[in-house]
């Protein structure tokens, strides 16, 4: 098929099997024709085909055999990859590239054409390729870094001009969402790996371009993310830690990874969250408390994830202190956004995964002044973790209210991740008139 399969309604293709129909032209009533072609004595329902793709429904065994054979994928596939992940959903995410300034050009470039135009709101990077690119990361070492000479001469006062725009990108997402933001940090990002490409610059200029193209390729991952867009969000992290590595920046690196460990667990890849999140943590090199404390209280959280409660707090423990020891002059800026607010919030996500709700619920209360007016995103992500958890405790109106709160947030900060998170808790509200008023507020959101 030549040219850019067109995503569904809402730009972004929610499952791989989305992308395989939309390759194909299907509707949901075709798909469901096609493989009752081949079995016989299926029931052509196109309800079957949504529920495949909405509601994680596995299709039987003579199901997935039909559509294999219908889209010529081998047998064999289907035993060495569980579905969806023996679908055809086009190119790969790349993770080759050499651990070089070589290779982190080459990612960077790579992730740059790709990126922006992959509708894939599904992962494709996981299990054994994902750890495989974590442990690289852990083991190899920064190559030397190189003058490079291949046109005008670039200052240290033009990267600092660069630099100076990098806390403006950060409040970006936060104060106007992913959607909106991700394609100004892309443009920039871009600039930056042209100048890279295209200049000459001393070894200590170099330094500072790939750790500006570390962090512009984190920015630009964690935008697609929370835009619903998890595909573009891995190419351009893997491009960001291939830019961290080449800056020789492992404290770098092991936020981006951090950022990696959060999309696992969105999409239940506990086991892949816990391996990554444990790299980013025995990566990070010399880092000061408040990293250190980030870092501990994101690997506690994936194993809590996986129902580790010995582990999970003896690593908030460790968060704790280090968060104790306060802000030093050295922090490097990425890690500005966790004050207290967030850190009592982070916590409280272990404690809802360990299905301690009043232990939760204790900590998102000390989180609840600890939000700016301009973090519109992350003050929605809270209010709806706290209706979560209120919904939980059985006081299922303060969880409508809270979630009422968060609708205005969203509106003004775009965020498919908060809406997702949104709608989850919703469905768990009784069936009664305050959630019928929700519902009302919800379509300008949902469509």
């Amino acid at each position: 098929m030549s040219g850019p399969v067109p995503a569904q309604p809402g730009g972004v293709f929610v499952h791989p099997l989305s992308y395989v129909r939309a390759e194909r032209g299907w509707t949901y009533q075709d798909l469901v024709t096609v493989i009752a072609r081949r079995v016989g004595n299926m029931a052509r329902r196109r309800e079957k085909a949504w529920r495949w793709e909405h509601w994680g429904v596995v299709p039987d065994r003579e199901t997935q055999l039909a559509l294999a054979a219908e889209l010529g994928v081998a047998e064999e596939l289907l035993h060495t990859r569980p579905w969806p992940g023996w679908l055809p959903v086009g190119d790969p995410i790349r993770v080759d590239f050499s651990w070089d300034q070589t290779g982190s050009l080459l990612a960077l470039n790579h992730a740059l054409e790709k990126a922006m135009m992959d509708r894939r709101g599904f992962l494709r990077l996981t299990g054994s390729g994902l750890a495989a690119f974590a442990t690289d990361w852990l083991n190899v070492e920064p190559a030397q870094l190189t003058s490079i000479l291949r046109g005008g001469r670039i200052s240290e006062e033009f990267v600092t001009q660069i630099e100076a725009g990098l806390p403006r990108l950060r409040v970006l997402g936060d104060s106007y969402g992913g959607q909106r933001s991700r394609k100004l940090i892309d443009a920039e990002l871009g600039m930056v790996a042209e100048v890279m490409d295209k200049s000459s610059y001393n070894a200590a200029v170099a330094q500072r371009l790939h750790a500006l193209a570390a962090e512009l390729g984190r920015l630009a991952g964690f935008a697609s993310f929370d835009a619903g867009l998890h595909s573009a969000a891995q190419r351009y992290w893997v491009a960001a830690v291939h830019s961290a590595h080449a800056a020789g920046d492992r404290a770098v690196g092991a936020n981006i990874l951090k950022s990696m460990a959060l999309q696992c667990k969105d999409f239940g890849n506990f086991a892949d969250c816990l391996t990554i999140a444990r790299t980013a943590y025995e990566s990070a090199g010399e880092i000061t408390p408040r990293t250190a404390s980030m870092l501990a209280v994101r690997l506690a959280g994936a194993h809590a994830s996986v129902g580790d409660t010995a582990e999970t707090h003896r690593l908030l423990s460790i968060a704790d202190t280090q968060f104790g020891r306060g802000t030093r002059t050295d922090d490097p800026a990425w890690v500005g956004w966790f004050d207290e607010g967030a850190f009592h919030d982070h916590v409280s996500v272990c404690y809802i995964d360990l299905g301690n709700l009043r232990r939760a619920d204790s900590y998102l209360d000390k989180a609840r002044t600890g939000f700016s007016p301009t973090r519109r995103r992350d003050y929605a992500t809270y209010l709806i973790r706290r209706a979560h958890v209120q919904n939980g405790l059985g006081n299922a109106d303060q969880a409508g209210d809270l979630l009422h709160q968060a609708v205005p947030l969203i509106e003004q900060a775009p965020s498919q991740r908060n809406i997702g998170k949104l709608l989850a808790v919703r469905d768990r509200l009784p069936n009664d008139t305050r959630r019928s008023d929700l519902d009302q507020r919800l379509s300008t959101l949902t469509g």
